[in-house]
């Protein structure tokens, strides 16, 4: 093997400089190159060694970047070696990967502000509230005018079931920073949990700022269409995108975020036919036809459409669906809460003629959910259950169970013990007029906060929501009701994460509501 020809320190010295020019200017090919030849001759050359990891970063290749910067930091762990690394691992979700790596650099700058701050992020993203105040109040201590940690630590304490604190915080936030509408929306939710719904619904408008994607990755902002939003206005004296139609103004609904938000908040869209000859709904196709034969069957002055941008010179106004609310004055002793959708009768009559041919078919029918979708989200860790949890409401005599779970993760499918004491029918369902259907011939579901609790709280059928400790806004704090289905009642955890105290309680209500054999407390022992 024929040995390298020796290169000066002084060479490797100006080699590295016109890289970092490379590197700096966006030449990343001339940088690579010269990086990799120090390299060759130097492969303990820290700055090298990073500096190839910060072009493999700005070429978004990150696993590769990760690797560069951790043998810089074997070689001369620098504190800005670790800031980068975390950087990098928070693009790639290793979040407990990033708890270790930023304690190790704090080790050598305990004053670090970045690495504080990515401490904090890497907790709260992995649900450790409490541990993730802990670290942004230091950071807050470190710099009293750092306007996201006092972002994240309202969103924080708000978790941890302050709504006070969080207010606090979060104003402080936009005192420093007016520009941000993430805090702007973090307002918004603090106050809509408070009930404070006039002074929210504004806030609430920057929501989008803070929208996730299904893999909890920030979504991408919703395209502004060239049709001013109706924010209540009366079209026959304003005028939309086309000015005064003789024939009425028409009105595009914007669908957000899950199916859940669209089943809340598609009440309001008989509504908006008052104001409008025509309301279109972009709608998404797991829940067009139970929309089509639950509101436009009733009202044919509302259509569903696909799912992809429409004709917009068919429309005068736009409005995104959870927009809805603040155009209507929502307040909480408005919400128009009647039922306002429903089972198609005879897809009723089919699964009714199928529930009746079960033995025992006089028995109260109770359906059940147990986990929510998006398994990547850390609101639908604290939100979801297991199966082998719901096992104390299972072995209660004198129910029959049905499933109205549905989910593509394996991790929240029924387990086999389970199975046994579930009817479990889910993989004939097709769309949610199909769980419509099922839910039309229940006695009682009980769910997790997910898009089926809202879809039977919509028909008016009683649901016992099972709710994570100071959980979505929408179900307020403190309430075993709701304001936006009156047939709902909550069962809230009294500690984070604690589901057996919430489970002992639905029991015995259960027993209560059907006079059954009290078996919980053997059933526990």
């Amino acid at each position: 093997m024929q040995s390298l020809t020796p290169v000066s320190s002084e060479t490797i010295s100006l080699w590295f400089e016109e890289a970092q020019e490379a590197r700096v200017a966006g030449r990343l090919d001339a940088a690579q190159a010269l990086l990799d030849r120090i390299i060759v001759h130097d492969c303990a050359h820290a700055g090298a060694l990073y500096a190839r990891g910060l072009v493999a970063l700005a070429l978004d290749q990150l696993p590769l970047a990760q690797r560069w910067i951790e043998r810089a930091i074997e070689v001369e762990p620098q504190p800005p070696f670790f800031d980068t690394l975390c950087l990098i691992k928070i693009k790639l979700r290793m979040f407990a990967d990033i708890v270790e790596t930023a304690r190790a650099g704090l080790a050598l700058q305990p004053q670090s502000l970045s690495l504080h701050y990515y401490l904090g992020v890497a907790l709260q993203l992995q649900g450790r509230a409490e541990e993730a105040a802990s670290v942004y109040r230091r950071l807050i201590e470190l710099k009293p005018d750092y306007a996201q940690a006092h972002a994240n630590l309202g969103v924080v304490v708000k978790e941890l079931g302050s709504l006070s604190e969080a207010e606090q915080h979060i104003r402080q936030a936009m005192t420093l920073d007016l520009a941000n509408r993430g805090v702007r929306a973090s307002l918004g939710q603090v106050l809509l949990a408070a009930g404070r719904y006039e002074e929210a619904w504004p806030y609430f408008e920057d929501r989008s700022a803070n929208f996730v994607d299904a893999n909890g990755q920030p979504a991408l902002d919703t395209p502004r269409l060239p049709l001013p939003q109706w924010k209540g206005e009366r079209p026959e004296l304003v005028g939309g995108a086309h000015g005064l139609t003789a024939g009425g103004a028409r009105l595009l609904v914007l669908p957000e975020q899950g199916l859940g938000d669209s089943l809340q908040f598609v009440r309001y869209l008989p509504l908006a036919l008052e104001r409008f000859a025509q309301v279109g709904y972009i709608c998404p196709p797991p829940l067009r036809r139970l929309y089509e034969e639950s509101l436009c069957a009733r009202w044919p002055g509302l259509v569903m459409l696909d799912d992809v941008m429409p004709n917009i010179g068919k429309w005068d106004w736009q409005c995104p669906l959870m927009s809805m609310p603040l155009a209507f004055g929502t307040r909480l002793d408005n919400i128009p809460a009647a039922p306002y959708l429903h089972a198609q009768p005879q897809r009723s009559a089919d699964w009714r003629a199928r529930l009746e041919s079960l033995p025992q078919p006089d028995l109260p029918r109770v359906g059940v959910v147990w986990a929510g979708g998006h398994s990547a989200l850390i609101e639908d860790r604290a939100r979801s259950l297991t199966s082998a949890q719901f096992a104390p409401l299972f072995a209660l005599p004198g129910v029959r169970w049905i499933s109205l779970q549905k989910t593509d993760d394996l991790g929240k499918c029924p387990s086999a013990a389970t199975k046994a004491r579930l009817i479990d029918w889910m993989d004939k369902v097709v769309d949610f007029a199909d769980t419509a259907a099922i839910i039309d011939n229940l006695d009682l579901v009980i769910s997790v906060d997910t898009s089926v609790a809202h879809l039977a709280a919509a028909m008016g059928k009683p649901v016992w929501l099972l709710n994570r400790f100071a959980g979505c806004w929408r179900w307020l704090r403190g309430r075993e009701d709701s304001p936006w289905y009156p047939g709902v009642r909550i069962f809230t955890q009294a500690q984070r994460g604690q589901w057996p105290e919430v489970i002992e309680r639905v029991a015995v209500e259960l027993e209560r509501r059907y006079g059954l054999n009290s078996v919980y407390a053997s059933f526990v022992r």
